[in-house]
């Protein structure tokens, strides 16, 4: 059953959403701001499942794309997402019904609740990531059948294009990655064009509902004085995700940071509080692998989050730094994103890395 989503929601959407990023997806503070100031001016953000849709209806993804680091000092209008909607619904010759999520993370939790205010059209309770990946091929759209393509992207000044490579996803992330950095290294895109019987097959439902879920949860840990990282686990237990944990403790003590090829990318040293272990993190806009003195805990695509060690706030990749002291949790993928397709799109060889995925759940046991 839909709902509408109120100014207090957002708090708590935000920081679930911070929490699903896994480090990236874009800051969510100013994404709230932005669907604030849509919902002071008159707008309502309506939410839906997938099964509320239609088989023939048209929905679209929408996202913010870039490196996070660029969104803290290229703050965007607020109206840049709404305009490659409008682009690519001119393109199509038809109008959307719905949006949805590219991605539940940071950020990009919040883009389509922008757009959905704007366009005064509901926003699906799912979305093609089940987390946040760096890159636009890898949603689960796509690893099941749908075209990416065509995808419109416009800058702050609305400047826009249409890129359209078929079914070829790879092709088209390299094209608009390109015309990204070129737009200043951020800008908005609307994308994956399909029908609501596509969106039912494909996406992974329920995730805006999750991230509100936790954001509440911790929020009511530190009202109620108790454990966030035991309330965490605990209203894991009866989502998809099924399975989360603490899996280090300590201080960050060396951070490398840097904009390479259009992503926020580098490593994070932490030491454990008692001094005893190290854990190292490497990241792509996201967290991708963890390992404890070379030992992996967790790799892409379980997530990887890093949480003040006080408030369990989320921690993102553009604002880790030397001194913090944090929990790194990790959460189980749900079984949609753990098929071999799936595997094959946003595993660890993915990215570049040699280690083999291992579920969370055993990993390191």
């Amino acid at each position: 059953m839909g709902y509408e989503l109120s100014v207090a929601d957002l708090r708590d959407l935000a920081t679930g959403a911070a929490l699903l990023g896994t480090g990236g997806g874009g800051d969510p503070l100013i994404g709230r701001l932005l669907v604030e100031q849509a919902m002071a001016d008159g707008c309502r953000v309506r939410v839906i499942a997938p099964d509320e849709l239609d088989d023939d209806q048209l929905v679209i993804s929408s996202a913010m794309m870039g490196a996070p680091t660029v969104v803290l000092e290229k703050i965007p209008n607020g109206y840049e997402a709404v305009q490659s909607l409008q682009r690519l619904e001119s393109h199509l010759g038809r109008t959307a019904d719905a949006v949805i999520p590219m991605e539940c993370g940071g950020l990009n939790s919040m883009v389509p609740l922008i757009v959905a205010a704007r366009a005064d059209v509901p926003v699906v309770d799912g979305d093609g990531m089940g987390r946040a990946f760096p890159e636009l091929q890898m949603e689960t759209f796509g690893v099941y059948g749908i075209s990416a393509s065509p995808l419109a992207i416009t800058d702050e000044h609305g400047y826009s294009a249409i890129i359209d490579t078929d079914a070829d996803n790879h092709r088209m992330e390299w094209f608009a990655r390109g015309l990204t950095i070129r737009m200043g290294g951020s800008a908005h895109i609307a994308e994956y064009p399909m029908t609501g019987a596509e969106v039912k097959r494909t996406a992974i439902a329920g995730t805006l509902s999750l991230a509100l879920l936790l954001g509440r949860t911790l929020r009511e840990a530190k009202e109620n004085h108790t454990d966030p990282f035991q309330a965490l686990t605990d209203a894991l237990v009866d989502t998809p995700y099924r399975y989360g944990r603490v899996l280090f403790g300590g201080k960050v003590v060396d951070v490398q940071r840097g904009i390479i090829d259009g992503f926020t990318a580098g490593r994070a040293l932490i030491e454990s509080f008692d001094r005893s272990q190290t854990m190292e993190i490497e990241f792509r806009n996201e967290n991708m692998i963890a390992r404890v003195d070379g030992r992996v805990v967790a790799i892409v695509p379980d997530l990887i989050t890093l949480l003040d060690a006080d408030t369990a706030m989320p921690i993102t990749t553009d604002a880790v730094r030397y001194g913090l002291r944090v929990r790194v949790f990790g959460i189980a993928t749900p079984d949609i994103m753990r098929t071999p397709a799936a595997l094959d799109t946003f595993g660890p060889a993915a990215f570049g890395l040699t280690e083999p995925w291992q579920p969370l759940e055993t990993i390191g046991r």
